[in-house]
């Protein structure tokens, strides 16, 4: 047995060795990582966008576009195909998703509808021929048709937007697909985001045609035109239209070379292409048969440029005139090399933050985290003496194991992610505090120290776990609710738990033993702290009426707030653009920053101080006009702006990301709600998990009411403390309930409010020191953790004062109102067990 304790012990600290070489390239440079052997340098935690900089940009596939190319497609399949076979027709239209045609000699129209059959065989073309009145034809695109050609759109456009950005000359990106129709970019460093727009958001379709010159441009738009032309404008101010043929002899995928030019004297910019041995051959003929007509150079249904035809072109290299600044003709080439998009990509949600910001963020975040680890091991060693350091150890070697494990997972460290840790420094030491009391009471019964030890770890081990399991839920229903800061947050949170757990029993356990076998204590340390609870003896239940009364005017007060003036909802939830800018010179000046931006006729605008005289933020209302116009919306504000400004940080959420994001919050908190309960239903009596489900939505309410009665904006990272704080009420009531759940075993005949007052008392220490070490931690994150993270320390200070109270006045006096047991009339045994509580116990 000694042996295998010894293995134990040893394996331990292999273990957490192997945790210290796994981390420990954190915290070396880039440089520095380089020179380690290739096992060993790729194990380190990446860090997210908003700690180094960069964009996080969604794109979504136009649907628009897809339905008129797929109409352009099928119109011009039934030209072709009746054309060939000789059948006349007339109203030839696409509208909608549906194609029309009228066969003229109604006795054609049976082999007419035998002709086009074909083009709706297979499932792939989602088309449906139909036969109405007098030769009337129909084919109908269906709903199913166009959100597979969505999805192929998708796919194709994957492979595009990587290699344009690789050509922007970024190198840390990453491109993935979301759900059928998105697409999400992130690329890392120093970011031109709105450039970057500009070339993902372009199809670049380029191609060449002939002008039909049978008619003016103009003459075309006051008539009609022939089918087989299309009226397009020019790139000039104003656009001069232009009648296109809209057959193309040569398109952007023919050509196999492009460079930018640019006049050193002139200034004038253009493209140089070489096309392929197709595109040449194709361009000399069309050339050669048109001397002296206009060939139609058209980029994005715009005509760039109109040469006249002065001779064949056989050589298959030329040149375009771009009327474009020289970065857009340079993005231009990026874009031609790279292809053109089957679709028009529309940015729907923008993040973006510049690396001074992120460096800012994450020396906010390191100062929060020293001082939360001073300010807990302080308490921790003036309350435990010399367990309390080994508690500090133990929670050191908690933050390897953090980052060890998530450098293994190669996990991205975001900001929240940094709050997350902070968090976890206070609510770690919540195991030892459990296990310390438990022994501490295990000593009274115990023939000695090493037995009561010994207890003390095992009897505090399912009443840790039980506790822990809400939080560890809360935190895995927050990596579904669809922000990456967020499932930052989530990450470092459930590992945290998890780590915090072994640890305790692990690593605590192990040098405790060691303490054991070196010193021979007879008790644990005393200190006047620890004896302040030695004797507790607080009637709780003798003014539960009050406290429950009072708790229930507050909740309606905070409901009919809730209910009338609502929340204060961010850009997550209602769409807009939230933007902090820093004067490049002297201070942000916010009337003068409010009257500019109200020239703009953008809708409402808000601009206030954050962060330093120099720093402002600006909040832009959702503009009402679909994706693009939150989008133009933020591009105004940059054109304005960016020669006074530089733009720290850029959210734009449209409308189609706010509503998905509002969606998957609500349903992610009642989810996490149902999880949390039904493990309590499984684990207690059905009494004990009413309790909870009261005692959870009073903590929801009130945390409601606070961010309407303070007017803190209501944003994802809110329902992310909302989360974490049910979580942890649950947890401390978990405490208290495990507590009771043993002395409802033990003392059968104690009346109930007495055994509840007893079962608080004995767990008063716990309770009321796990949220000492919890608010001191995050005391830390809301003074120094930065802005951006300040509303939700707030909120969760808050939040873990409002559990405490909770777990006590509202998950117990609960208990009480549906009868987990039956009072029974004062006697000997109430006698006898008062007096047992009045002494700190019950005998």
């Amino acid at each position: 047995m000694l042996h295998f304790s010894r293995l134990k012990t040893l394996l331990i600290w292999l273990v957490a060795f192997a945790a210290v070489v796994v981390a420990a390239p954190n915290l070396l440079s880039e440089a520095q990582r380089s020179s380690l052997p290739g096992w060993w340098q790729n194990d380190h935690v990446t860090l997210g966008l908003d700690l180094q900089g960069g964009s996080h940009i969604v794109l979504k596939v136009e649907r628009s576009d897809i339905v008129k190319d797929r109409l352009e497609e099928t119109v011009a399949n039934v030209r072709k195909a009746l054309r060939v076979a000789g059948i006349r027709y007339t109203g030839l239209t696409g509208n909608g998703q549906t194609v029309t045609v009228r066969i003229t000699d109604p006795a054609e129209t049976k082999k007419a509808v035998d002709l086009l059959k074909p083009l709706t065989s297979g499932d792939e073309h989602g088309l449906a021929l139909r036969q109405g009145e007098e030769g009337q034809l129909s084919l109908q695109i269906s709903d199913a048709g166009i959100t597979a050609d969505i999805a192929s759109a998708r796919s194709r456009s994957l492979d595009i937007v990587g290699r344009r950005i690789a050509g922007f000359g970024y190198k840390d990106f990453q491109v993935r697909p979301d759900g059928d129709d998105r697409i999400v970019v992130q690329v890392l460093g120093s970011v031109d985001a709105e450039r970057l727009k500009n070339i993902l958001n372009q199809p670049a379709k380029l191609s060449f045609h002939l002008l039909d010159e049978s008619m003016s441009g103009q003459e075309a738009l006051n008539g009609r035109w022939p089918a087989s032309s299309q009226v397009l404008y020019s790139l000039d101010d104003p656009p001069v239209p232009y009648l296109v043929d809209r057959t193309a002899f040569v398109t952007g995928s023919n050509m196999v070379d492009i460079e930018p030019v640019v006049d050193p004297q002139t200034q004038d910019t253009s493209i140089d292409y070489r096309l392929d041995a197709e595109g040449t051959q194709r361009l000399a003929q069309a050339t050669a048969q048109n001397n002296g007509k206009h060939l139609a150079i058209v980029f994005d249904d715009q005509v760039m440029a109109a040469p006249v035809i002065d001779a064949a072109i056989t050589g298959g290299e030329g040149r375009i005139s771009a009327n474009f600044s020289e970065n857009g003709v340079r993005d231009l080439a990026v874009m031609l090399r790279a292809g053109a998009m089957p679709a028009t990509l529309t940015s729907v949600e923008e993040r973006s933050v510049s690396p001074s910001f992120g460096a800012d963020s994450i020396f906010s975040g390191l100062v929060a985290g020293l001082v939360a680890v001073v300010l807990v091991a302080a308490l921790m060693i003036a309350l435990y003496r010399i367990l309390g350091a080994i508690a500090v150890v133990s929670l050191f070697f908690n933050l390897i194991f953090i980052v060890a494990a998530l450098s293994l997972a190669g996990a991205t460290l975001t900001l929240p992610g940094i709050a997350g840790i902070v968090l976890i420094v206070g609510m770690a030491v919540d195991s030892n505090v459990l296990i310390y009391e438990r022994i501490r009471e295990e000593e009274r019964t115990s023939s000695s120290f090493a037995q009561a030890v010994g207890r003390g770890f095992s009897r505090a081990f399912a009443t840790i776990v039980d506790a822990n399991v809400t939080i560890f839920i809360a935190a895995i229903i927050l990596l579904f609710l669809g922000s990456e800061s967020i499932r930052g947050f989530a990450v470092t949170l459930a590992v945290g738990i998890l780590t915090t757990v072994i640890t305790a029993f692990t690593v605590t356990r192990s040098i405790v033993a060691a303490w054991l076998k070196a010193r021979h204590p007879r008790h644990l340390p005393k200190s006047v702290l620890a004896q302040l609870f030695e004797h507790a003896n607080v009637r709780f239940m003798g003014i539960r009426r009050y406290v429950f009364t009072a708790s229930a005017v507050i909740s309606l007060i905070a409901m009919a707030a809730f209910a009338t003036v609502g929340l204060q909802l961010g850009i997550d939830f209602t769409g807009g653009s939230l933007i902090e800018v820093t004067a490049k010179q002297g201070n942000a000046d916010i009337a003068d920053l409010k009257s500019r931006l109200d020239d703009l006729n953008i809708g409402e605008v808000s601009v206030e101080r954050t962060g330093g005289p120099s720093n402002a933020r600006i909040r832009i209302a959702s503009q009402g006009g679909g994706e693009n116009a939150e989008q133009s919306a933020a591009t105004l504000v940059r054109g304005e702006l960016e020669a006074d400004y530089d733009f720290r940080r850029v959210e734009v959420v449209g409308p189609a990301i706010s509503g998905e994001l509002t969606t998957m919050a609500t349903l992610g908190v009642a989810a996490a709600l149902a999880a949390i309960l039904i493990y309590i239903w499984i684990r207690f009596e059905w009494q004990f998990a009413v309790g909870a489900i009261i005692a959870t939505l009073h903590d929801v309410i009130i945390m409601l009411g606070l961010f309407v009665l303070t007017g803190i904006e209501f944003n994802l990272t809110s329902i992310a403390a909302v989360l974490t704080i049910v979580g942890y009420s649950l947890n401390d009531t978990v405490v208290v309930y495990d507590r009771m759940r043993e002395n409802l075993v033990r003392y059968r005949k104690m009346p109930l409010p007495i055994l509840i007052d007893a079962s608080i008392n004995q767990t008063l220490s716990r309770t009321v020191l796990t949220a000492a070490t919890t608010l001191l931690a995050l005391l830390a994150l809301y003074l120094f953790g930065g802005d951006v993270i300040r509303s939700f320390s707030f909120a969760m200070l808050f939040g873990v004062a409002l559990g405490t109270f909770s777990s006590i006045y509202i998950a117990a006096p609960v208990l009480i109102v549906f009868r987990l047991r039956p009072e029974v009339p004062d006697g000997e045994e109430s006698n006898k067990t008062d007096a047992g509580v009045k002494s700190g116990t019950v005998v």
